[in-house]
């Protein structure tokens, strides 16, 4: 049987905000099999944004292992991140799992993958998925050139990249930290 794939999650942080987005798309081969995915959350007494590509039992794992690093670290994004990742790399089923996924908070972003990798991007912009490079490319642009918020360039940048990328519709959820609230 083939793998369900086909996502598109991107995060922008900007100024006191950090947004999350991710479509509703879910494809088999080449038929779309849901259109109403919920791909994101919001974790850790609602102070952390996570979204996942990949296969979904996988992600779903992957993100029951995080939420635990995160009660177990007090919330600290970046050690619960690193010891995510040094146990998704060196545990025997861990690194079989096939997902990716993006995590932040009012202070950092991380791209989280099997191989070991913590990755902060230069840019407070960071998309995963099939459809990762349109709407990454879409929300640079408008962080460089425009002074929207980062709700208003992720909602931007997702509907032009379910505009191009056939794995990417345009029901797009969204999730917003704003520093102080």
């Amino acid at each position: 049987m083939e793998q369900m794939h086909g996502t598109t999650i991107l995060c922008v942080k900007r100024d006191e905000s950090v947004c999350m987005a991710g479509d509703g798309q879910v494809t088999l081969s080449n038929i779309v099999i849901k259109h109403t995915a919920r791909k994101i959350r919001k974790i850790y007494k609602d102070s952390v944004l996570v979204g996942f590509a990949g296969a979904v039992a996988d992600a779903f794992a992957l993100l029951e292992r995080f939420e635990e690093k995160l009660n177990k670290y007090s919330g600290d994004l970046q050690r619960a991140s690193y010891e995510l990742a040094k146990e998704w790399r060196t545990d025997k089923i861990l690194r079989r799992l096939e997902a990716m996924m993006i995590v932040a908070d009012k202070n950092d972003l991380f791209l989280l993958s099997g191989s070991g990798e913590v990755i902060k991007p230069d840019e407070p912009i960071v998309a995963i998925g099939s459809g990762g490079p349109y709407a990454y490319a879409a929300a640079r642009a408008l962080y460089e050139n425009t002074n929207l918020s980062s709700k208003q360039i992720c909602e931007n940048a997702m509907k032009i990249a379910s505009d191009i990328c056939i794995y990417t519709n345009s029901n797009i959820i969204i999730e917003e930290i704003e520093s102080g609230k």
